[in-house]
């Protein structure tokens, strides 16, 4: 019998490809007769532009077209209401008003790159500049609007007979109480955003990276003014995404209206630096949490109030608080308020974790500061406060073991050989430490469609237009149709990031995955169906005439009676190169559960005692997140998630200067990230236990293949969930020191020796 290759480590199907560089990303793709276009920015971040001079730009080999703000000649058009928050606010080049520093104010077109890149910093631009709004403590606080998921941002239940969160907290016996803060950071995938686009006739092709395939290509059209069906996007490697992909950003429009109006492709690559401005970031925070409790740790009260930036153009509404403070423990009373701070910054979008990553930082280093409080011990504290319902709306979570991720990495971790008093393990100047932390992150199901294609060879095709990000999505889509197909993983052939496709479902939120499988399972049961029906209806069929109930799949075959024929030799004794159908599923899940991956990390640092420099040495991470599809990804996915966190700790930071509004360190000579030398070996323990709820009820294992569930969840972004605040909890055990403002770098802890 054909072993399933669900939970085996299986090699990327699309690794070779990616190791010989024979993978075509964004930029990779050729085209005949192709110019090049390259995007002047703006210098201020408020004001008008009142005069461009181009001359110089003009009369500079290999120009092409200058296109400046106002130009009429791109014929760009808003979107429509329904996806506005999927598009950038404005219309990109449409008015010389500017929005922030680093906007697109002028795009020059010409025969190569480099003509194009050089005629550009001949542009020279004049401006009625007025005074930023770019300071984070001197602007005003507003309320903000509602959590990603439509709900209020400010959320507050109260115990019986209880007044208000304040009373909550002047009864608890123990009250923690802190400000916890970061500053803006960016996605930076390894791949800068391209976009190609060619025009034939009035149909457009463009080659870009993008989370959501058929939203990108959709929302492109309304910007060119031109039918969904005119418009087509192929992105089949992405080399990162982290939400950055999401949204329809600028460069596609520009890049298309530009090739419509010159009458030949057009590629246009963001450098390094654009890219810290013109696709988005994850906003400046600051937090402040106040938790009380018993003298034994028990929460009485828990109140999350969060500031963070609203870009006056629009952006990401960020809520650390939700999926945090209403998640990860139960409370009688609890109180979430989120506030608003409007700056001239470029538009925000989701980071990986958008919410959590940074709300987990703040809840799980104050849950740290109530254990050396009440003298707990962090692992058990966190039992002691165990939610086996959602605090926030009393309902049961679909799965849930997380107090075996805390036990399980404990032990792996060797966490009971851990001293809690600060500063007890020294090694000549350094000082070690140990800290752990929670991680939770939601799992919704969003819509998919997939075609499953059975051809006379034997192999099938799984056909469905998600995208790869580099997180396994062409494994994830062969491994499960191989699955539901009874058939080895080397005879499916995976089809992705294409429009084309059957609409996939948004490589966004952790969710691709468990948005896709059950779907790929229906769409095998359908294709088997299918096939049975053409076997008693074809004259040419050694079943024809008998009933299709009557025959039975079973690893690639089709048996009845007497008879017994690959899919490949059925097909091919009727004459038929293949055979298909379709599922689709309109996303959702069973109201009566909360839906959750859950996870907790175990970290270990060590400290310079006179240089403040900090390393982290060990790193375990244990997580349920249902079924795991591919054990070799799966890890490798909490793996970069872990660095997300521990970049997020100890490196990353992008200020704004307050008198221009610029983002300080937007190249990555400036924004540091994690590099190879940063990074231990870093255990990675996975539960592998189905969800039984989120993707239907699953199926009997001994069942006809192409009839269950396998109750996966998405596990890209909960790594990033709670990492951070395990470094920071573990410098606080190593130093005394307590960093609450990220990153931990060398001078906070230099100037605040215990």
């Amino acid at each position: 019998m054909t072993p399933s290759p669900v939970g085996q480590e299986t090699v990327r199907v699309d690794g070779r490809l990616k190791v010989t560089g024979t993978a075509q990303y964004s930029g990779d793709y050729p085209a005949a007769n192709m110019s090049h276009a390259y995007l002047v920015t703006s210098t201020i971040a408020r004001g008008t532009v009142s005069h461009i001079d181009t001359a110089a730009a003009l009369d500079a080999p290999g120009v092409l077209r200058l296109y400046t703000a106002g130009d009429t000649r791109l014929s760009l058009y808003p979107v429509v209401a329904q996806f506005r928050s999927l598009a950038e606010s404005y219309i990109p080049l449409s008015d010389t008003a500017v929005r922030f520093h680093g906007q697109a104010i002028a795009m020059v077109v010409a025969e190569s790159f480099e003509q194009a890149r050089d005629a550009a910093a001949l542009v020279t631009v004049t401006y009625d500049e007025q005074t930023p709004r770019a300071s984070f403590a001197e602007e005003p606080r507003e309320p903000a609007g509602p959590a990603l998921d439509g709900s209020p941002s400010s959320v507050q239940h109260l115990a019986p007979g209880v007044d208000s969160i304040d009373e909550a907290l002047d009864a608890s016996e123990v009250v923690v109480e802190a400000e916890y803060g970061q500053q803006t950071q960016h996605q930076i995938g390894m791949e800068p955003h391209s976009v190609l686009a060619v025009w034939d006739g009035d149909q457009v092709t463009v080659y870009s990276g993008a989370q959501i395939p058929a939203v990108y290509s959709l929302l492109l059209s309304q910007r060119l003014g031109v039918l969904p069906t005119q418009v087509r996007l192929i992105g089949r490697y992405v080399g990162g995404g982290f939400g950055s992909r999401v949204i329809l950003w600028g460069d596609a429009p520009l890049a298309a209206a530009a090739a419509r109006e010159l009458g030949r492709p057009v590629k246009l690559t963001l450098t390094r630096e654009q890219m810290f401005t013109l696709v988005g970031h994850r906003q400046q925070t600051s937090q402040h949490v106040r938790l009380g409790a018993s003298r034994g740790g028990v929460l009485e009260a828990v109140s999350h109030r969060t500031d963070s930036v609203m870009p006056v153009i629009g952006g990401f509404n960020l809520t650390p608080a939700h999926a945090t403070s209403d998640t990860f423990y139960s409370t009688p009373n609890l109180h979430i308020e989120v506030q608003s701070v409007r700056l001239d910054m470029p538009l925000s979008r989701a980071m990986r974790a958008p919410n959590e990553a940074a709300g987990a930082f703040a809840l799980e280093t104050a849950m740290d500061e109530l254990a050396v409080a009440t003298g707990v011990d962090p692992v058990e504290l966190r039992l002691r406060n165990y939610a086996t319902v959602s605090p926030s709306t009393g309902q049961p979570w679909s799965s849930k073991h997380l107090d075996e991720c805390y036990r399980d990495g404990a032990r792996r971790f060797g966490w009971s050989d851990r001293s809690a008093t600060p500063r007890a393990r020294v090694d000549g100047q350094w000082l070690y430490g140990t800290g752990m932390a929670s991680a939770a992150y939601p799992a919704g199901v969003h819509p998919a469609s997939v075609r499953i294609r059975l051809l006379d060879d034997d192999t099938a095709v799984v056909s469905t237009a998600t995208s790869d990000l580099g997180t396994g999505g062409w494994t994830m889509v062969a491994v499960a149709g191989a699955d539901a197909l009874g058939i080895p993983v080397e005879r499916v052939t995976p089809e992705i990031g294409d429009s084309a496709l059957p609409s996939g479902a948004p490589a966004v939120g952790s969710s691709a995955t468990h948005s896709t499988v059950p779907v790929i399972v229906a769409a095998a049961r359908n294709t088997i169906a299918a096939l049975k029906e053409r076997a008693v209806t074809h004259s040419g069929s050694p079943w024809h005439g008998l009933n299709a109930g009557g025959l039975r799949w079973e690893e690639g075959r089709l048996h009845g009676g007497e008879h017994s024929m690959t899919f490949g030799e059925l097909l091919t004794e009727l004459g038929s190169r293949g055979i298909d159908a379709t599922a689709d599923s309109p996303g959702g899940a069973a109201e009566e559960y909360e839906y959750n991956s859950f996870g907790a990390h175990f970290c270990e640092v060590r400290v310079n005692r006179f240089t403040g420099e900090t390393r982290v040495t060990r790193f375990t991470t244990v997580a349920d997140v249902g079924r795991v599809i591919n054990a070799r990804a799966a890890r490798s996915q909490i793996v970069g998630g872990v660095v997300f966190g521990i970049g997020q700790a100890l490196l990353e930071h992008n200020p704004i200067e307050p008198g221009t509004g610029r983002l300080a360190a937007s190249t990555l000579a400036d924004y540091l990230v994690p590099v190879n030398a940063d990074i231990p070996d870093i255990d990675v323990h996975l539960l592998d236990r189905p969800d039984p709820h989120l993707t239907g009820p699953l199926g009997d294992e001994g069942g006809e293949v192409g009839t269950r569930s396998l109750g996966a969840r998405g596990l890209g972004e909960i790594g990033t969930v709670g990492s951070a605040a395990a470094v920071g909890n573990a410098v606080y055990n190593a130093t005394g020191t307590r960093i609450r403002r990220l990153p931990i770098t060398p001078d906070k802890l230099l100037s605040d020796r215990p």
